[in-house]
């Protein structure tokens, strides 16, 4: 009897050594294929053979199509929305967005809130990064920075860098903090930086979402965004959902706390709630708090003396 016992426990054992295995190899095969699929995951674009400007028609803006050439070659299409103003193209105190958008989606997808931009007495410059909207190439956290700093070159053609206001929303919030902080760094901080829906990090995000998976050791693109918004010297506003679903509002604002409190022109930082409201509605739900929001942030930044230099 002892020796069957012994036998049957062994064997029991070794079925579920066996078993676990099984597991072992099939969790890690999961692993493996999410660490492969990854960018195909965070990047979503939506692929058209050609966004002319010619197609967006809104009321008093001026809509018209723009290309920017990248450090490492590429040639991105986008769009520059104008207000037909009087002598508006000419005027260099006039606010200008360079808006750096999330992960889904093109261009096409944001004319809702480049109106609202628009209302607010600001020009907008927004681009496709590469392979998004009509634009070659493949994404990825370093190829998105070169787009953005190539649409940060096309701006200061025509305004000066105090006028310019970055404005990045999701992903594209990560962008825009990363560009912000270098430009500060570098002694050329542009007018303010404006976020929304932005998370704390990339791989903050993904970890949420995937709690069983090692996703910080696997994450590639991981856009640190709290860590480079340390960095960031001009002033600073940003808004967030509390009903967030994607970028829970836990995260926009742990990037919130990492900020410096105030700007170097003393302009305290501030973060806007936006009540009742998810990822993906703002302007359909919060556009009022958006637009009170973004209209005292404009009104409280300094004047550019560079801007009546020109």
């Amino acid at each position: 009897m002892p020796e069957s016992r012994s036998l049957r426990s062994q064997t029991t054992a070794c079925r579920v050594r066996r078993v676990a295995f099984q597991f072992a190899l099939i969790y890690l095969a999961i692993v493996m294929v999410m660490a492969f699929l990854q960018r195909t995951l965070i990047y979503q674009p939506a692929r058209a053979d050609r966004l002319p400007a010619a197609k967006i028609n809104v009321p008093a803006v001026t809509v018209r199509d723009i290309q920017v050439e990248t450090e490492d070659g590429l040639t991105l299409n986008g769009w520059e929305w104008t207000r037909r103003e009087p002598a508006a193209d000419s005027r260099p105190d006039r606010p200008y967005v360079v808006f750096l958008h999330g992960n889904g989606g093109d261009r096409r997808h944001r004319v809702d809130e480049c109106e609202l931009l628009c209302e607010l007495g600001m020009d907008v410059l927004i681009i496709d990064y590469r392979g998004y909207g009509d634009n070659p190439g493949s994404p990825d956290e370093e190829g998105l920075q070169r787009d953005a700093r190539a649409a940060l070159q096309y701006a200061v053609r025509s305004r000066p860098i105090g006028r310019v206001i970055v404005y990045g929303n999701s992903l594209g919030g990560g962008v825009a903090v990363r560009l912000a902080a270098r430009l500060c760094h570098e002694g050329t901080a542009p007018g303010g930086l404006i976020l929304r829906s932005t998370f704390s990090s990339l791989a903050d995000t993904a970890a949420h979402h995937y709690p069983w998976l090692p996703v910080r050791l696997v994450l590639v693109d991981r856009y640190p965004a709290s860590r480079q918004i340390r960095h960031v010297t001009c002033p600073i506003l940003q808004m967030h959902g509390d009903q967030d679903g994607i970028v829970p509002l836990k995260f926009g604002q742990r990037l919130f706390d990492a900020a410096p409190a105030e700007s170097s022109s003393g302009i305290s930082k501030r973060f806007v709630e936006l009540p009742e409201t998810d990822h993906n509605d703002v302007l359909i739900v919060a556009r009022q708090h958006v637009r009170e929001a973004i209209n005292a942030f404009l009104h409280q930044l300094p004047p550019d003396d560079s801007a009546d230099a020109n």
